[in-house]
């Protein structure tokens, strides 16, 4: 028996599989197996205290710099256009402000975003292990790229602003109003993104920041038609395509709308197969062929009002799946009124899941439904060796036999489960880093509610092994 560094009595514990059993460990004070008491979290396992949703966790550290970096650059090029040292942001700065919507909209792209990790994995497989690490903290940050980047328009656009009605004589009125108008609307979406209000109203965020951002980018279309056409002698307008394709504002504007534009276009209504093993989850099915591990989708009622991510769970074969916790509102009508059809985008897209493909050994450490996104590797060949950890309440009877039969087969050393509601509540942690020493991992990567999430990360990273949760607020 291997040394578990845990006192106590050892109880056996069934793997799923008739062959494959693992060793797990009862306190001192408990010498029967029992069905543990647990407060509720957004995986229904019991692992979490109270959460506070403005802590911050993780690598949001380094997502925090990105925003700073990005601010600060943009500060500079903004002091130096007003202090006269640079004339062409000085008479260029809806340029600016035009570049800094870019790189947040391609921040934000699903599919520039699967190209862009799709690009690192195959790119930066082979590099030592600290490269890929620091790699992947910087895709983690792309968050406040989009944040940064985000400030830095409204800073850019105030300046265009002003610099506009200084200059009010080489202007209409109409191209005020509606760069006024612009500045608004951004100013609204920004607001309606400030954490606390996300957190609390979070449906209303994202309606808030599509809306305005749809009605923002039709406007600037109207912005650069305006100010490229204006002929400011005869305070008359003369629109030619011919000028316009010679613009900057042009092109920044059409690359704009055509990140925000193709998601949607790729909008279809599917028919769906909704089940629920119990009241805590609905399982979805969905045809159209096999996904590649670590892809995650979305999937909505109502495509104008709200969207909601989930991991793939796919052999890479037939049809795919979607396992989704009973922790709001659209997934609480999943289980009770589940739908026969949902609508999807069909480009799917990459996060920090996909990254374990950059890898060649990983411990995945999942908690209650944040299994989903990691069942591919198991299901799929992949490029790397994955050691499985998955720490749930209730596995059977929340999860059903369906989910229990994927991690069932596999040989102890590479798949561990612990039923929180047999087996009482673990150090996850503790449990990801003997995994990591057992398994000779690179890299841990874990996804759970954000204390348990922060706890493994911090852990591992406590005694040097690399570890990547998600960025809660990103």
């Amino acid at each position: 028996m291997e040394e578990s560094g845990f006192p106590g009595q050892w109880v056996w514990h069934p793997q799923t599989s008739g062959q494959s059993f693992r060793v797990f460990p009862l306190s001192d004070s408990t010498a029967t197996i029992h069905r543990s008491m647990s407060r509720p979290s957004s995986h229904f396992c019991d692992l979490d205290p109270d959460e506070d949703p403005n802590q911050i966790s993780l690598d949001e550290d380094i997502e925090q710099q990105a925003i700073q970096t990005l601010e600060n650059l943009n500060v500079v090029f903004l002091s130096l256009a007003a202090s006269g040292h640079f004339d062409y942001a000085k008479r260029h700065a809806a340029v600016f402000a035009m570049a800094n919507i870019l790189i947040l909209t391609l921040s934000r792209s699903e599919a520039f975003l699967r190209l862009l990790f799709s690009l690192s994995v195959l790119t930066l497989r082979g590099l030592p292990l600290p490269l890929k690490t620091a790699a992947t903290s910087l895709l983690q940050s792309l968050g406040g790229v989009h944040s940064g980047c985000g400030v830095s328009s409204l800073a850019w656009l105030t300046y265009a602003l002003i610099m506009t009605i200084h200059h009010r004589d080489e202007y209409s009125k109409v191209i005020v109003v509606v760069a006024s108008t612009i500045l608004a609307l951004l100013c609204l979406s920004c607001l309606a993104a400030f954490p606390l209000l996300r957190h609390l109203h979070h449906n209303l965020f994202e309606r808030t920041h599509r809306f305005t951002g749809w009605s923002a980018l039709a406007l600037l279309w109207a912005f650069v038609f305006l100010t490229i056409s204006y002929n400011s002698s005869n305070k008359s307008y003369d629109v030619r395509l011919s000028r316009l394709v010679r613009t900057q504002e042009f092109w920044l504007t059409l690359s704009i709308t055509f990140f925000t534009v193709l998601p949607w276009v790729t909008v279809r209504r599917v028919p769906v197969l909704v089940s629920a093993p119990s009241n805590h989850a609905s399982i979805i099915k969905f045809g159209g062929g096999g996904v590649k591990a670590g892809i995650l989708g979305r999937i909505s009622r109502s495509p104008l009002s709200e969207w909601h991510a989930f991991g793939i769970i796919s052999d890479g074969k037939e049809g795919h799946m979607m396992l989704a916790g009973a922790v709001g509102d659209f997934t609480r009508g999943l289980v009770t009124d589940p739908p026969s059809h949902l609508w999807v985008r069909q480009v799917h897209f990459a996060g920090l899941p996909y990254l374990v493909n950059m890898y060649n050994r990983v411990v995945l450490v999942a908690t209650g439904s944040g299994i989903c996104v990691f069942l591919s590797f198991l299901l799929q060949p992949c490029s790397a060796d994955v050691c499985l950890v998955w720490v749930a309440k209730g596995i059977e009877e929340n999860f059903g036999q369906e989910i229990l039969d994927m991690v069932s087969g596999f040989d102890k050393e590479r798949v561990v489960v612990h039923d929180t509601a047999v087996l009482g509540r673990p150090n996850v942690a503790e449990m990801a880093i003997k995994a990591v020493k057992r398994w000779k991992a690179e890299v841990v990567v874990v996804t759970s509610n954000p204390q348990g999430s922060r706890d493994v990360v911090e852990a591992c990273k406590g005694v040097g092994i690399p570890a990547f949760g998600p960025i809660w607020d990103s």
